[in-house]
């Protein structure tokens, strides 16, 4: 299935992302890529195949999640680049600027 120009300039806008009519032609030629790639997956025949989540044996490097004491609000404080106060002072991320 080949996408049309039309259906990568509408995914373009949705990310907020400009392209140039000759982006759009390539992206239309890789998401096209993709998407049939996708579709051979979904024509591969699975009944008795068991679900996996990994192929090998993957250990987790995550620690546990232990309630301990909170830091000192001078100690992060001290590590601010900015503060105000007790808070720590962060440049506006969200509306006009």
């Amino acid at each position: 299935m080949k996408l049309t120009i039309e259906e990568v300039r509408h995914v373009a806008a949705l990310a907020r992302i400009g392209m140039t009519d000759a982006e759009l032609e390539l992206m239309r030629d890789q998401l096209s890529h993709i998407l049939e790639s996708f579709d051979a997956l979904g024509q591969v025949d699975t009944d008795g195949v068991e679900p996996t989540r990994h192929s090998v044996d993957v250990d987790s490097v995550m620690r546990d999640d232990e309630v301990r004491d909170s830091l000192l609000r001078e100690d992060v404080l001290a590590n601010a680049p900015s503060k105000e106060g007790d808070f720590v002072r962060v440049r506006a991320v969200l509306g006009d600027h």
